[in-house]
């Protein structure tokens, strides 16, 4: 009996072993170990729910997570707020489609070519903006893309103005699914991308920039440079994302580089926690969906994130990851006293 006893334990201790192992990985990479499980449940919602309007309205949200973990990469860890953000997902959407319309350029090189552009003009942004502090970069921003939105809607033989233009689909499928699937890659490289700058030594920098500016300065950090690689490697994942937006809907119009749209992805990122990455794209998943069933409301939707960051500030800063952290160490507290 002793000996059975003895084998038992013996098989299952690599098995109990194993597992704070997969945890500490886990902890130490790179990745968010609550990314896994948001994964998995981003892979499995559209088979879940097998309806064409569910699956379009999932693909909105994600865009829109997309560009708010975007943002928060500079907003969160430089606070350097970017109020020119929706003009350089508009020039990647332009880029990559006039590249398709006039020369033919298939999309799957128009999107890395209107990453290059929006890089390009957010590395020339920030090398005239960044030396500046406080509310003047986002200003500056702000100007930056109100003149993007001026040339595009300008410069009408070739955008067509306030007309808008017809570029090609990327895929020829009507079928949203294959779209939602390859913007899920695209958010996985960007974030995998943006987590290994966070947790290599150019991250570090950030963090000691955005907690305190004087500080990281007096410590041999050299802010200018470091906020303009912030800066360009967001506009440059921006531009990405707007690449995909045209090959996604086939219209582009100014429009889309409106204010507007750059404080909807600002209060999506706000509302989900400055600084995570994933917060912003949890909060797309709840409040898209909220403004797609209240449709009546979408022209006071402004209004309704005004009141919503104001609750968050009040309630709880941290936002709804910082509530989502409480909770796991209220569970966890919990556990330890049973």
């Amino acid at each position: 009996m002793t000996d059975v006893t003895q084998t038992n334990q013996t098989d299952s201790s690599p098995t109990r072993s194993i597992w704070p192992t997969v945890w500490r990985w886990l902890q130490d990479s790179p990745i968010q170990p609550v990314a896994w499980p948001l994964l998995a449940i981003l892979l499995l919602l559209p088979v879940v729910f097998r309806d064409a309007y569910l699956h379009r309205l999932l693909a909105a949200s994600l865009l829109f997570g997309a560009q708010a973990m975007v943002f928060d990469f500079t907003g969160g860890y430089i606070n350097a707020v970017n109020f020119g953000f929706a003009a350089f997902v508009g020039l990647g959407a332009y880029t990559s489609g006039l590249l398709a319309v006039n020369a033919g350029i298939s999309p799957w090189i128009g999107m890395p070519a209107g990453a290059l552009a929006a890089g390009l003009v957010g590395f020339i942004t920030g090398a005239l903006t960044l030396r500046l502090r406080g509310v003047y970069v986002s200003i500056m921003a702000w100007f930056v893309g109100l003149a993007l939105m001026a040339v595009t809607y300008a410069m009408v033989g070739l955008t067509r103005g306030a007309q808008g233009i017809n570029v090609p689909y990327l895929l020829e499928t009507p079928d949203t699914l294959p779209y939602y699937y390859i913007l899920l890659g695209m958010t996985v490289v960007i974030y995998v991308v943006l987590r290994l700058v966070i947790h290599s030594r150019v991250g570090l920098a950030f963090k000691a920039i955005g907690q305190n500016f004087e500080a990281a300065r007096a410590s041999g950090v050299d802010p200018t440079r470091y906020k303009l690689i912030n800066f360009t490697l967001s506009c440059a994942c921006a531009g990405l994302l707007g690449g995909f937006y045209a090959h996604f809907v086939g219209v582009l119009t100014p429009g889309m580089m409106v204010t507007d749209n750059t404080i909807e992805v600002m209060a999506l990122s706000y509302i989900g926690g400055t600084g995570t990455l994933l917060g912003g794209l949890v909060t797309a998943f709840l409040i898209t969906p909220l403004f797609d069933y209240l449709k009546g409301l979408m022209e006071i939707r402004l209004i309704i994130y005004g009141m919503l960051l104001i609750l968050t500030m009040i309630l709880y800063p941290a936002g709804l990851d910082g509530l989502f952290q409480w909770l796991v160490g209220r569970i966890k507290g919990r556990q330890k006293q049973g």
